[in-house]
Parts: structure tokens; sequence; C-alpha cells
């Protein structure tokens, strides 16, 4: 392998010559040999952004000239484009808490390719230059923050949107199709298939609301703080320009937090937004949980709808469908739990001035985002779009359940109905015959009051099924 000599304070060490970082990145390289999770491509994108800002508003202070800060610039959106590629940003994520060497992965690539950039005399310092006004202690939560953001706007909200629509759209196809409900997973009272799947859209729709709700708190930056929240060695108007700067950059509304110290040493606004996702999850658990309950079978289980077959099921069963969507969309909700515990475990270990679990905190955090973004995108894809009702199970299932007799409570009362629907059920007879057995009720008065689509509070009158 082709080197160069690069040095630092500690003294020189070996750089691959044809990779743009420096001395610093490679000794993280070497002394963190954990893992195999790198440092998400989410967070350089977002140091890209958060350099440029930096310096602009640097060059405007008249503290970088402007040479300088033009090469800065378009540095860092080599990185943004991808002409600078992944591959010059190969740390861990189990490294420093602060995540200085990824602040110094960044600095050393864009004071190299600005270097390039401007000529080869030129020298531009990764500490002096980039990192002017700085310090990994406010630039690493400020890009925590600018990745978390833009990623939950770009990925995550999108993808519920989507799915929101495949709900609406199945919502009100299957509005006037009735069938039983089912409580503590036993038969419950009627509703219709349409007013289920308006519960699963509503889930969706509030998350998406407590997500952007949660979205707001992530708007405070800390950059401007630098190293112990005083702003040390930093203007006092660079924090809120850089902000500002950000802003124009990206079209996110990003405003300086008013107290760095809190910035640097607490990320409750991280556990919050991440708590978002968790109910997310949460609801995205119990909406893949009902559609394999209800097209479970297809003979010996629930059976009332059908989901598209898009694999083999089984390696040994011909024939077998398997619920593999909801069984991937589940698994990503679980990693998403395990996820927000470990954000809020790490979250409550800021020291002093300073929280030293950043890496894993934004690493689990984009990892929830991208999982629950791609999970429920292919499930709405691959499952949710393809939905049927099965028309004559759903009649057979609502026909053969005893608690239609819930009806019957405001005519002849609850002990009443209980003794039918008791008898029924012991003696393996339909609930009509067992009522008109009973004497409580004439034929008339239970047609007439046993009647699903009355129970549901529907507007329409419901399918009739197609035999």
């Amino acid at each position: 392998m082709n080197v160069r000599i690069e040095h630092d304070t500690i003294g020189e060490i070996e750089v691959p010559a044809d990779k743009y970082w420096g001395a610093q990145t490679q000794r993280s390289l070497e002394n963190f040999p954990i893992g195999t999770e790198k440092m998400p491509i989410e967070m350089i994108y977002a140091f890209a952004q958060l350099k440029k800002a930096a310096a602009i508003v640097n060059g405007d202070l008249g503290k970088l000239s402007g040479e300088k800060m033009s090469a800065i610039s378009t540095a860092c959106d080599d990185i943004l484009s991808g002409d600078v590629g992944p591959e010059h940003f190969p740390l861990v994520v189990w490294q420093t808490g602060s995540g200085t060497q990824s602040n110094m992965n960044v600095n050393e690539v864009v004071a190299r390719r600005a270097s390039e950039i401007m000529g080869k005399e030129a020298f531009i310092h990764p500490n002096d230059d980039v990192n002017m006004s700085q310090s990994s202690n406010d630039t690493f939560p400020t890009a925590m923050h600018i990745a978390i953001y833009e990623e939950t706007e770009k990925r995550l909200k999108p993808a519920l949107k989507q799915f929101k629509k495949t709900l609406k759209k199945k919502e009100k196809a299957f509005m006037n199709v009735i069938k039983i409900g089912r409580t503590h997973l036993q038969d419950a009272t009627p509703l219709s298939l349409g007013q289920e799947i308006s519960g699963w859209r509503h889930m969706i729709v509030r998350s998406i609301k407590m997500i952007t709700l949660a979205q707001q708190e992530l708007l405070h930056l800390a950059i401007g703080g630098t190293a112990v929240g005083t702003g040390i060695n930093a203007d006092p108007s660079f924090g809120g320009k850089t902000a500002k700067q950000l802003k124009k950059q990206t079209g996110w509304p990003f405003i300086s937090s008013s107290n760095k110290f809190h910035a640097l040493t607490s990320h409750d606004e991280i556990v919050f937004f991440h708590g978002a996702l968790k109910a997310l999850a949460a609801d995205i658990m119990k909406i893949a949980n009902d559609v394999r309950w209800l097209s479970s079978g297809p003979r010996s289980g629930i059976g009332e709808l059908t989901i598209p077959a898009n694999e083999p099921g089984s390696s040994i069963m011909p024939g077998k469908v398997n619920p593999t969507q909801s069984e991937a969309l589940t698994m990503a909700a679980v990693q998403v739990f395990g996820n927000d515990a470990a954000v809020g475990f790490a979250a409550s270990q800021g020291n002093f001035e300073l929280n030293v679990f950043k890496p894993v905190i934004v690493y689990n955090t984009l990892q929830s985002i991208r999982l629950l973004a791609d999970a429920v995108s292919s499930f709405d894809e691959r499952c949710a779009s393809g939905i049927e009702a099965n028309m004559e199970r759903i009649q057979e299932l609502m026909e053969q359940s005893l608690m239609l007799v819930t009806a019957l409570n405001p005519h002849i009362g609850y002990e009443k109905a209980a003794s039918i629907a008791k008898s029924a059920h012991k003696n393996g007879t339909t609930l009509k015959e067992t009522a008109l057995a009973s004497g409580y009720v004439t034929e008339e008065e239970y047609d007439q009051w046993i009647d699903p689509s009355k129970m549901v509070n529907l507007l329409e009158k419901p399918k009739k099924v197609k035999k």
C-alpha cells in the first residue's frame, strides 16, 4: 500500500496515500478495532453542512480569508455530492464518546481537499481553519440534530404518509364490510373492517404528529458553545449566525440553543424524539400483528383477510404462504424498542459539562429512523396494498359469534342475554335457536334487534356476501 507521512501533536504516522484523512483519523482507525458499525454517513453529510456554514460565518466575521472560506465550502460540497466518497470516512461508532475523532476525520478530509482546490502550495489546517470557532463538544451534537432532523423529513415521514394513504384507501373500500370484533382475543360485538382499519390509519396519523412535535426540539443547536458551553475562542455571534446559515443551506429552521451548557451535556431532546419513534414502533407492531392474525389459516385460522403471496413460505411444506412482511416489520419494531433503551441509558450519562455517549446515541437513533422507514415502506408496498377481505369467512364467523347477543341487553337485560349466550355455547346451538327457545324474545323481535348493520353506526348499508 502506498502511504504518505502525516503528523499531529503525538508525532508522525503513515496514512494511505489515496485517502484524504490525516493523522488523527489514522490513529482512531488503529486504536479502535471494535465492531463493524461505522459512523453513519448521514452524520458525515451533517458535518459537511456544518463545516460549510462555519467557514462562511468565519469568513463573514473576518476570521477566515475569502479564498480559504471558498475552498472549504467547495470541499464540503464535494462531500455532499459524493465526489469525496464514504471511503474517506472509515471510523467506527465505538470511539471517543464525544465524537472528537469523527469531527477530526471530517476536518482532515475537508482540509486536504480544500488545499487541493487552492493549489499545491496551499495548506489549510484541519484545526485552525476548518475547526475554527468550534469544538467537537459542540459540533458533534449539532451534527446529530441536523442528521436526525433531515433523515426524519426525507426518509421517515414520506414513508409514513404513503402508508397512511394506503390504509385510507383500504378503509374506504371495506367500510361497509361487517365483521365480528375481538377483545381479549375473544369474540366481541361487530364493527366494519373499514372501521378496524381506520384505527390503524389513525395510529399513523398520530405518530406523524408526535414525531413532528418532537422534531421541533431538534432544531436547537449546540454550535457556539465550544469546549464547555462558554463559547471560548468563538465570536459571541458565531452560534446564532451559523444556525441561520444552516437554515439557509438546508431549508430547516435551525436556531442556536439558548443554553449551550445544556446542549453539550444533555441529549433529552433526542430521548424525547426517540420516544416518538418508540410509539410508532408500538403502533406498527400492533398493525402487523393484527394483519397476520386476521390472515391466519387459510383454513385453520381466522382467515378474514388474504395477503399477497410474495414467496414460498416453507422449505418443506408446499403451497404455504407466510406473513413475512409482518414478521419483518415486527422485528424492526423490536430493534427500535432496544434502541430506545440504549438511547435512554446513554443520554443519562452526562457528567459535568459533557455527555460522552454521543456516537451510540446518534447511531441508534438513525438506525431506528432507517429501519422504520424501510420496513413500513416494504410492508405498505408488499402487503398492505394487496390486502383483500375474505367475505365468506367474515360472514361465517360473524354468524357463529355469540356476542351478537349484546344487542338484546336493552330489551331483555344483561342477565337473560348472558344466559342465552351461555346456553348456546354449551349446547352447540345457534344464538337465534337458543334465544327463541328461551321464550325471552319472539322471532320478529330477534330479527329486528339482532341486526349487525345497526350495531356499527354505519351510514350506508353493509355489502352482501357474493355467492
